[in-house]
């Protein structure tokens, strides 16, 4: 079986990696696979920059394919915030999810969407990166114990339920996350006729 390496060592990314691969020819293995990864700084301006930034690096380190996503949360009202730095809001979950709802208080513009970009890089280049986003509403207060992040507070566009209180089969059908990575996949499955074994 074919394997490629995810940047991150998240369980809860990693988890929601492995169950969009079920029924794939592809081994995901992660970072905790490598635990002398000395890690990488993410100093790009972009999703796609840092995303990049991480699948070389992890691509180079474990001298095999990898890919990396960069993902957050654009809010209208906060001019794109808090974007790149999503996981940089604040020290915690709760404290990044209070943060958000303390920015907006008294904004009637509550419209947001979340961003992810994977890139694929091997032999310590990015071959390919593709998007995925969906769109929605920052409700103002938290609902929902399942998921991560922002979670709690974001219903997509055509449900009445926050990621947090959905399913996660739900989820991961239409979730940022699942479009890029269903891009993602699809490109893989093309090339690996192409790479064989070493992908």
């Amino acid at each position: 079986m074919s394997y490629i390496v995810i940047a991150s060592a998240n369980s809860h990314k990693v988890e929601e990696y492995r169950a969009l691969l079920q029924g794939e020819e592809v081994e995901l293995q992660s970072l905790a696979d490598y635990p002398g990864f000395p890690g990488v700084e993410e100093n790009g301006k972009t999703f796609t920059e840092n995303a990049s930034i991480k699948a070389i690096a992890v691509s180079s380190y474990c001298e095999a394919p990898a890919f990396a996503d960069d993902s957050g949360l654009e809010v209208e009202a906060l001019d794109g915030r808090p974007g790149i730095y999503s996981a940089r809001y604040a020290e915690n979950d709760p404290a990044r999810r209070a943060k958000l709802l303390a920015e907006l208080e008294g904004k009637e513009n509550r419209r947001a969407r979340f961003v992810c970009v994977i890139a694929i890089a091997f032999n310590g280049e990015v071959i390919e990166t593709f998007e995925g986003e969906v769109k929605g509403t920052i409700i103002t207060e938290e609902r929902g114990e399942g998921g991560f992040g922002y979670d709690p507070l974001f219903i997509p566009d055509g449900y009445d339920q926050t990621f947090a209180e959905m399913p996660q089969e739900l989820k991961n059908k239409i979730s940022h996350r699942a479009r890029a990575f269903q891009k993602a996949v699809e490109f893989v499955e093309e090339q690996l006729s192409v790479w064989g074994n070493g992908f």
